[in-house]
């Protein structure tokens, strides 16, 4: 595993924010989220980017050098290569070399679980693969997981049939075609039924599939490895005061996400782009969760989504358990508002529904309520069917109730409450 350091310059435009320590850790847990055994990780500083083998002569003579006496069979350079520097470098290694873009779309190739997402990734192989040489064809026919960067027994290499691939992306283009209006009518008919989409989007491992199964008190898949969700996954949940929404998990994100998976992903981040709100999970105790959110910020904004926008994003700081010192503490000052949380021991969480639940009902009529006598019997139903957002007991014995109703909720409310009279807005609970 070879991870190239710009001298005095990183990788893209934040990357020089990143500790080395912890870029060599991310391409070793790429590695090993498909199960690959990593001898050995190593920095290499570059003063310059040489077109023909990225590595100057002496650190390829070096890399090879380590490869011969290890029999090292596979070399992942955590870089873009060129198809040029690909070839020979695995010249020079007598080894196979993928870089940080195969190394994903291995991955990637491995997650799919559904249809669309295969589609997707093999989509953004064969653009990937174009102008390269093709291992082999046995993934199309789905053999094994992954798309055959690190090839098996008696894999030969091929030129790459232009032809062919032209034509297997005209026919996945077109399912996609057919997945992405079938998505269209499906998120038509959640606006039709008022139901609010709330979608997680964070760096990879930030901990949103444990958050999601936290939020819905579902199972879905969640562990420690890079990219453990690919496949994403819709989940209605129920806020505090009765309000409905859908929440969305989908893909981690990571630096330096290749462009042909944000392409061939576009569908289903439309999820994304569609929400109501934005939640953005950050890892919180990770040393470069700042440059984490940069790299997410930059693949939204290729989406058209400006993760400053403090009415749509709220910013989750997670894993909170694992910090050393102080807790941060929420705050809704400048930019998103923040909501500190522990997905994992569950800390944080009802704060962080009841803050989903303020954001979603902004702007929603409020109704002022008077009970007295008799009708005292129905003050659980204002709870049941609203936010109550202020309540005054008053000395003869009523109760003055302004509550904030959901649109799924309106009908009910106004049968059980007809004598409900429309109120302004308190800035009490939200």
């Amino acid at each position: 595993m070879l991870v190239p350091i710009r001298k005095g310059r990183g990788r893209g435009e934040d990357s020089a924010a990143r500790g080395t320590e912890a870029r060599v850790a991310e391409a070793i847990g790429l590695a090993q989220a498909i199960d690959l055994d990593v001898v050995e990780g190593i920095s290499v500083p570059i003063a310059v980017f040489r077109p023909a083998t990225l590595f100057g002569s002496g650190k390829v003579d070096q890399i090879a050098g380590q490869v011969a006496e290890e029999r090292i069979g596979l070399v992942i350079v955590d870089h873009a290569l060129s198809p040029v520097q690909q070839r020979n470098l695995e010249t020079a290694f007598k080894a196979k070399v993928i870089d940080r873009t195969g190394l994903i779309l291995e991955i990637f190739g491995e997650r799919a679980q559904t249809r669309e997402g295969t589609l997707q990734v093999e989509l953004a192989h064969l653009n990937y693969q174009k102008s390269r040489l093709v291992r082999s064809w046995t993934h199309l026919e789905r053999q094994r997981g992954g798309f055959g960067f690190l090839g098996g027994p008696g894999e030969t290499q091929i030129e790459a049939d232009r032809r062919v691939i032209g034509d297997r992306i005209i026919r996945i283009e077109r399912e996609l075609e057919t997945v992405e209006t079938r998505r269209r009518l499906q998120r038509d008919n959640r606006r039709k039924s008022a139901i609010p989409v709330v979608a997680l989007v964070g760096y990879t491992n930030a901990g949103k599939s444990t958050l999601f199964n936290a939020l819905t008190q579902a199972d879905t898949f969640a562990d420690a490895r890079l990219f453990a969700t690919l496949d994403p996954t819709l989940r209605q949940i129920e806020l505090p005061h009765g309000t409905k929404a859908v929440l969305s998990d989908t893909v981690g994100f990571v630096a330096d996400l290749p462009t042909t998976l944000v392409a061939a992903f576009r569908a289903t981040l439309e999820e994304v782009t569609e929400a109501d709100l934005i939640l953005h999970v950050r890892d919180i105790a990770h040393p470069d969760t700042d440059a984490q959110a940069k790299d997410v910020a930059a693949v939204l904004a290729e989406l058209g989504i400006d993760v400053g926008e403090s009415e749509r994003v709220i910013e989750v700081w997670n894993k909170i358990d694992l910090l050393p010192g102080a807790v941060p503490r929420s705050t809704s000052s400048d930019g998103p508002q923040v909501v500190t949380l522990s997905a994992l021991t569950g800390e944080g969480i009802d704060e962080l529904l009841n803050v989903i639940e303020q954001r979603l009902s902004a702007g929603r009529q409020i109704y002022e309520v008077e009970l007295s006598g008799a009708g005292l019997a129905d003050l659980h139903r204002l709870y049941e069917l609203g936010e109550v957002v202020r309540r005054v007991d008053t000395p003869e014995g009523a109760t003055v109730a302004e509550v904030r109703v959901p649109d799924e909720s309106l009908s009910r409310f106004r049968k059980s409450f007809p004598d409900a009279r429309k109120a302004k807005p308190t800035k009490t609970g939200g």
